[in-house]
């Protein structure tokens, strides 16, 4: 058998155009769900009267010796293999002679790769998930161990108000069990079953599709054999959940790149994680954190590109949907690399306190000046604008507005008295936001333990 088909036509295919038409090249990684889809397909054909229990089983024993054969190295591939389905089915004719041919009755490549498909992308689902909670589990990890921590905030990339290490560290965890929550979504709207509807129209055969379902450990099976055979947008779904995880880890690396350079110094990358430079016997470069930026645009460039392949297409299967696998195995394959380094470059992250502690000039302090007017009874738009003065004496003075005197502030506004002082601390300003989700040390420690929660 070199082929599934070739009957009606009266020429072979052109070199040129097998090499154009052929998927094997890639989908061979499917042979697994292959597999487990004809072994489903086969008991089925049996309660439909198709198969004997004894031809079901030869069937079912020769697919299980292409599966060592595949997993262990040992399958050669044939002339006529131009797609994974071919090349399992051909080989296990092989082993067990003619009774092979009934395999795929009432069925078509058309929902056996879906099918395929559909398996290949809840398994992967599951291997994202817990890759992203390795990285959870490494942010949760360092914001304990460097809990209390002071740093300079930022908005618009300047100096805003005190936070901690920590609390900062952990406003990345929550994107990512966004994150592991949208792919557990994918995993749901792909938990439906194709097989059975065949080309487009339906098997002509009375298999129970819901028992297929059952033994492949689908929720359900699909409603419309031509919806059945067509949908692809859990290929889409996963490929949107991983660009969006791509974005997450670009902005994280992209903070740890900066944080990491002279001009900053609060973080060193472990040897382990960086790279050097060919030229330059000093350098140091942040290469791992770069690359995962640098993914997360290849990441966006996948899900666009199936997006622009699938928006015109007519009813049913067409040919066109050959060209689904590759951007999601791609997707899959980087996201497997760029997790587990940064679980690693997260473990092994180093902290200069002290460099983070020369950064905490007065300045930050100024919303936190605002709010002691307030609390004397000042609305607050008035208060802000009294601290914009309060800014200015400092800038017109040349000293930090923790330098300015009682009596200067005085002169700005009455309010201002002995306890004053007390709002010049970064410890105050960061105890006095321990509400929950806030910076101060009691309200990320209940934050933390919030997030460990989720990961159990």
């Amino acid at each position: 058998m070199s082929k599934l088909w070739g009957g009606r036509f009266s020429k072979q295919t052109a070199d040129l155009v097998r090499k154009f038409n052929d998927s094997i090249g890639f989908d061979i990684r499917l042979y697994n769900e292959d597999i487990d889809g004809s072994i489903a397909w086969a008991n089925g054909l049996v309660g439909a009267g198709v198969l004997t229990s004894d031809e079901a089983n030869q069937i079912i024993d020769g697919l299980e010796k292409v599966r060592v054969e595949i997993s262990e190295g040992s399958f050669e591939l044939a002339a006529g293999d131009e797609d994974v389905h071919t090349a399992v089915e051909r080989r296990m004719t092989e082993l067990v002679g003619p009774v092979g041919g009934k395999l795929h009755t009432g069925r078509s490549r058309n929902d056996q790769v879906s099918t395929d498909f559909r398996l290949w992308t809840k398994r992967a689902c599951a291997a994202v998930i817990a890759e992203i909670n390795n990285v959870q589990q490494a942010i949760i990890e360092h914001a304990e161990a460097h809990h209390d921590i002071p740093m300079p905030g930022y908005t618009h990339l300047q100096h805003a108000q005190p936070v901690t290490w920590s609390h900062w560290l952990m406003s990345y965890f929550w994107p990512l069990a966004r994150d592991a929550k949208r792919f557990a979504q994918v995993a749901e709207s792909v938990d439906e079953l194709p097989l059975g509807s065949a080309a487009f129209a339906g098997t002509a055969f009375p298999v129970d599709r819901e028992a297929l379902a059952d033994a492949l450990g689908f929720a359900g099976v699909t409603q419309n054999s031509l919806d059945g055979v067509s949908n692809r947008d859990f290929a889409v779904d996963f490929l949107y959940a991983g660009t969006l995880l791509g974005m997450h880890l670009s902005r994280l690396a992209e903070q740890i790149i900066l944080f990491s350079s002279t001009e900053f110094s609060f973080v060193v990358i472990d040897d382990a994680y960086s790279t050097g430079s060919s030229i330059m016997p000093q350098k140091k470069n942040p290469d791992t954190m770069e690359l995962t930026r640098g993914k997360s645009g290849r990441l966006l460039g996948n899900l666009t590109g199936l997006l622009a392949t699938i928006k015109g297409l007519p009813s049913t299967y067409d040919k066109d949907l050959q060209e689904d696998k590759e951007p999601v195995f791609d997707s899959y394959d980087n996201l497997l690399i760029i997790l587990p380094v940064m679980a690693g470059a997260l473990r092994t992250l180093k902290i200069r306190p002290d460099k983070m502690a020369a950064q905490l000039e007065p300045g930050l302090l100024a919303t936190d000046l605002a709010d002691y007017l307030v609390k004397k009874g000042m609305p607050f738009r008035e208060a802000h604008h009294v601290i914009g003065q309060v800014v200015q004496a400092g800038e017109d003075k040349n000293i930090p507005i923790t330098d300015l005197t009682l009596h200067d502030l005085k002169e700005i506004s009455v309010l201002f008295d002995d306890d004053v002082l007390d709002a010049f601390s970064v410890e105050g300003a960061l105890k006095a936001r321990n509400v929950a989700g806030g910076t101060g040390p009691t309200a990320v420690r209940q934050q933390i333990e919030q997030a460990k929660s989720l990961l159990d």
